[in-house]
């Protein structure tokens, strides 16, 4: 991890810290934030309109709505409050040294995007603000899984915007010619797989490089919670029942020999996407336009098509794989004016399409037509909107998070060669947790 809370702090301010960011927690942090106003309303100081600074890393690619036009068109409706967006061009991690730099420094913006796994640890370092007065009033503007990942202990900080819940991506033409039914629960994915093996083909592949987030979004779908709160402490439940239910899927296709062993970002994946011997992944919802990038002027333009993603269990309900919102920093003195842009932004639907993202806002997203054309003519981004509704409403994140994504995909990697399990990748993730948290100075319940 980036930053860690120095252990001889003591346990009080750890304790002080749980208290706030974990999820079961029935207590509520303070926060040097100053007192805002009610959300709607709108403040100047000395008849000077209030300004608001937005740090993005959205790609602001060509056809895309720019957020600096965004930012105008607010301004242009809005002039007792005035927004600079800037684009910050390196890696998210980077930003994050930046943003804690710059509070630190009381130089900081008051909004500023983060990934949801960044959003526990930015708040227990003491560099968000307090804004759950004023996002209640918007609330119902987002799905609640996706709201629900920027709340940290009973406190919002800021606004979701978009979110990378799994869907199954499929060949719909090569399905059909080989008779297979799009499956709809995971004992129908791993007869489906066996069946299509046989055949020579693969509907699945087994993701090392993903394992961080695209397994533990998998033991979501079946219904767990990885952390939660014991008598302020960190509860960690990386090995329980739900994930010994994906261990088991993915132990059986591996063993099997019906999935493939592909690092998601190699090229030996887009490989077998374009020679059609990998037709079916799961994958997050963000992947729809990147997977028709991958295999744009191949003969599978025009066949794919996206569904959700098979059950675990009689509920739909599907995990949360990547996203980001914007939060509200610490130093920021006009909280209420900047989330009343916060939820302007957030729910500019057809311009965060745009930028290729999966909108967090409820309310229809218009499928690009290019995506469209991929797809077979499907409405995708209206399937990947019921995904959304669909996330599992209590999968929070711990504050150190981040540091337990190399061990995982080593495990991974080992499991996917046959010198390991499945299994193995989910205890790596229990220990490593543990580890990461205990290294942090921040309470473990045992």
């Amino acid at each position: 991890m980036e930053h860690t809370v120095a252990r001889a702090a003591g346990v009080l301010a750890a304790v002080a810290a749980l208290a706030a960011t974990s999820a079961c927690a029935g207590t509520q942090a303070t926060t040097t934030a100053p007192s805002p106003a009610a959300p709607g309303t709108t403040a100047v100081t000395g008849g000077e309109p209030v300004e608001i600074a937005y740090l993005h890393r959205l790609p602001d690619g060509e056809g895309m709505t720019k957020v600096a036009e965004l930012a105008e068109q607010w301004n242009e409706e809005n002039p007792d409050i005035q927004v600079t967006a800037t684009k910050f061009d390196g890696r998210a991690a980077e930003m994050i040294t930046k943003i804690e730099a710059d509070v630190q420094a009381g130089t900081a913006p008051c909004l500023a995007q983060a990934g949801y796994a960044e959003v526990p640890s930015l708040f227990t370092r003491g560099l968000l603000a307090d804004v759950t007065s004023e996002a209640a009033g918007y609330a119902d503007n987002y799905s609640a899984g996706a709201f629900s990942l920027m709340t940290v202990g009973g406190t919002t900080v800021g606004l979701p915007q978009d979110g990378g819940p799994l869907v199954y991506y499929y060949n719909a033409a090569e399905f059909e010619r080989l008779g297979l039914t799009v499956p709809t629960t995971m004992t129908e994915l791993a007869d489906v797989a066996k069946t299509a093996a046989g055949q020579g083909k693969y509907v699945v592949a087994f993701q090392p490089d993903e394992a961080q987030y695209w397994l533990s979004a998998q033991a979501a779908a079946a219904g767990g919670t990885w952390f939660s709160a014991e008598n302020d402490a960190w509860r960690v439940d990386a090995a329980g029942e739900a994930s010994q239910q994906v261990a088991g899927l993915w132990q059986d296709l591996l063993d099997s020999d019906a999935a493939l062993v592909e690092q998601r970002w190699g090229d030996g994946f887009r490989g077998a996407l374009n020679d059609q011997s990998l037709i079916g992944t799961i994958g997050a919802a963000w992947e729809a336009p990147l997977l028709a990038g991958d295999m744009a002027g191949t003969a599978n333009e025009g066949q794919w098509s996206v569904a959700q993603l098979p059950s675990f269990g009689s509920e739909a309900m599907t995990g949360p794989d990547g996203g980001s919102g914007v939060v509200v920093l610490r130093t920021c003195d006009h909280p209420a004016e900047a989330m009343e842009f916060n939820n302007w932004l957030n729910t500019q639907i057809d311009a965060l399409v745009s930028q290729g993202l999966v909108v967090a806002a409820t309310g229809p997203m218009e499928t690009p037509e290019a995506i469209r054309t991929f797809y077979g003519g499907q409405d995708v981004f209206a399937e990947l909107a019921t995904a959304n509704e669909n996330l599992n409403p209590d999968f929070p994140y711990i504050p150190t998070y981040p540091a337990i994504g190399a061990e995982m995909a080593a495990a991974a990697d080992r499991a996917g060669s046959g010198q390991g399990t499945v299994m193995d990748i989910f205890t790596t993730a229990q220990e490593a947790s543990v580890s990461s948290l205990e290294d942090a100075g921040l309470p473990v319940a045992r």
